[in-house]
């Protein structure tokens, strides 16, 4: 029997890096000026590879600008994703371990984080590791900023719990309890702590749109016979409370996204599950000093908030140890002693 032969060794990371660049874009064109290639080299690395997987991966039309991802292409764009994004993240790795004490860390937040959070970790951060720069990349929610840890663009991030699925660590930080705000001249603004779910049924509510706890948050009032009914959802907390203020309706959002200090409102504490912040990071990648003296500092801040918001809700160091979703075993951080870098010596303490 004459077996067909394997061209699979003749793949190169080119071939994949021009495949996803125009099934993302849609475009040669657009795909050549991303890579900084020529078009016509884009379009020999395409047909390249669909000679070496023997099948056809984007289908051409005549007068038209844009091309289709075939059945076949949809499959490979699966692993070629999965591919480019770990070559993406070993570069990182690589770039992290030579850059010892100095180098970048980058750093997703989003905004009642880096609001309450994020200002005590850095400023002591820069006093013990002046030769680092941190950058931040600032998303309106947690949603999404897990995908650039994966990919390599981002060493760590602010999120929320549970972990998403993929090559996730983290840490527990906190535990945000979820409020009622209500308008100061409403009839739920006599209501007590925790009013159950029935106090407020029927009330045209506003929360956030992307925060991954609401839908633990809104799964729990219909177990407790509330069917929500959200009128609006933002995931910027100064519209969420001036909505409120107006009186166009009552928001469940966490205490950390709430300012108290309005005379407009009145902020409840509920009994529904707390947002559950936590600093999220690949399991796979090395983690220097700098970035793990940054998880060391935010795990500081977090149960010094906590202490000042909701000690009662405080995480034990056990329930603080995150496994990936995959059931790996838990792994707690390899830190040094808390506040201190390697060989620095001990962080200022950082404020609210």
């Amino acid at each position: 029997m004459i077996m067909a032969p394997d061209h699979w060794p003749d793949l190169e990371l080119r071939h994949l890096q021009s495949f996803a660049a125009v099934a993302e874009t849609g475009s040669f064109h657009e795909a050549a000026d991303r890579l900084e290639y020529t078009q016509s080299a884009v379009s020999q690395h395409v047909a390249a590879l669909e000679s070496i997987v023997g099948a056809r991966l984007l289908e051409r039309s005549r007068g038209r600008r844009s091309v289709e991802v075939t059945e076949a292409g949809r499959l490979l764009l699966r692993h070629a994703d999965a591919v480019l994004a770990r070559l993406s993240a070993a570069r990182a790795d690589l770039r992290a371990y030579a850059s010892g004490e100095a180098g970048v860390l980058r750093v997703g937040t989003y905004q009642s984080v880096g609001t309450h959070i994020l200002p005590a970790v850095v400023g002591p951060f820069a006093g013990a590791w002046p030769g680092v720069d941190v950058q931040l990349i600032e998303g309106s929610s947690d949603s999404g900023m897990q995908s650039y840890v994966e990919s390599g663009a981002l060493d760590l991030t602010f999120g929320v719990l549970p972990l998403p699925e993929g090559p996730f660590e983290g840490i527990e930080l906190l535990r945000d309890p979820y409020m009622l705000v209500v308008p100061a001249s409403s009839r739920l603004a006599s209501l007590g702590a925790n009013p159950p779910a029935q106090a407020f049924a029927g009330e045209s509510l506003i929360g956030f749109r992307s925060c991954r706890s609401m839908d633990a948050v809104e799964a729990q009032l219909r177990r407790d016979g509330c069917e929500p009914r959200f009128v609006f959802r933002s995931d910027d907390n100064g519209t969420v409370q001036a909505l409120v203020s107006a009186g166009i309706g009552s928001a469940l959002v966490p205490l950390l996204a709430v300012d108290p200090s309005s005379p407009t409102i009145r902020a409840i504490r509920t009994d529904l599950p707390p947002r559950r912040i936590a600093l999220m990071w690949h399991r796979d990648r090395y983690r220097s000093p700098a970035m793990q003296a940054f998880i060391d500092m935010a795990l500081e801040v977090g149960a010094r908030v906590q202490h000042e918001i909701a000690p009662d809700l405080a995480p034990t160091t056990a329930e603080a140890e995150l496994a990936p979703p995959d059931g790996a075993p838990r792994i707690a951080p390899e830190r040094p002693a808390r506040g201190t870098a390697p060989g620095k010596p001990d962080a200022a303490p950082a404020t609210l």
